[in-house]
C-alpha cells in the first residue's frame, strides 16, 4: 500500500476509535456532572506520538465534530466547550512532548487533561456564568483530571508498546514522532 494511503488508513482508524470512545462515554453514568473519563484522547496521544502534532489536531477535530453531529450536539454551547477543551489540551500536550523525554505518555496525558478541564472552566466564566467565583470549583475539576488523565495515559502507552512490538507495526507508524 502506498505510504499516503496507508498514513490516510492509519489516520481514519484513529479517528473511528477516538469516535467510538467519545460516544461510549456519552452514555456511562456521571456520579458528577461534569467527571467524564476522557477516554477519547487515547486516539489523540496515539496520533500525536505515531504521526505528531497535525494528526494529534486533525484526530481531535475530526471526532469532535462527527460526535457531535452524531449526538446532535454540533455547534451549541457543548460542542463548543469540547472543541476548544481539546484543542487546547492538544496544543498543551505538543508543547509538553516538545521536551522530548521531559514527560512521559502519562505526564503528557495528565497535562492535557488538566488544561482541558481549565480551558472549560474558564470558558464557563467567559460565556455562562460570568462571576470568577466559579475557580472555586477548580479543585473538583483537577483532582479528577489528574486521575483520568493517568488512567488515559496508562492506555495509550500500553497501546503504543502493543503498535511498536507487533509485527504490523510499519515504518509509517514509526517514524521519527514516536518517543
Amino acid at each position: 500500500m502506498h505510504k499516503n494511503n496507508q498514513t490516510l488508513v492509519h489516520l481514519s482508524l484513529l479517528v473511528a476509535l477516538g469516535l467510538v470512545l467519545f460516544l461510549f462515554e456519552s452514555v456511562l453514568p456521571r456520579p458528577v456532572p461534569w467527571v467524564k473519563p476522557g477516554l477519547a484522547h487515547v486516539a489523540t496521544l496515539l496520533a500525536l506520538y505515531l504521526y505528531g502534532a497535525r494528526a494529534a489536531f486533525l484526530v481531535v477535530i475530526l471526532r469532535t465534530v462527527i460526535g457531535a453531529l452524531i449526538l446532535g450536539s454540533f455547534l451549541n454551547p457543548i460542542f463548543l466547550f469540547s472543541m476548544v477543551g481539546g484543542l487546547a489540551a492538544t496544543c498543551a500536550m505538543i508543547l509538553f512532548k516538545s521536551f522530548g523525554r521531559l514527560f512521559s505518555v502519562m505526564g503528557i496525558s495528565v497535562i492535557g487533561a488538566m488544561v482541558h478541564n481549565i480551558v472549560q472552566l474558564l470558558l464557563a466564566v467567559v460565556l455562562v456564568v460570568g462571576q470568577q467565583e466559579i475557580f472555586v470549583l477548580l479543585p473538583g475539576f483537577l483532582i479528577p483530571a489528574w486521575f483520568m488523565g493517568l488512567l488515559v495515559g496508562a492506555v495509550s502507552f500500553f497501546l503504543l508498546r502493543q503498535i511498536k512490538h507487533t509485527r504490523l507495526a510499519t515504518p509509517a507508524w514509526f517514524g521519527p514522532h514516536i518517543a
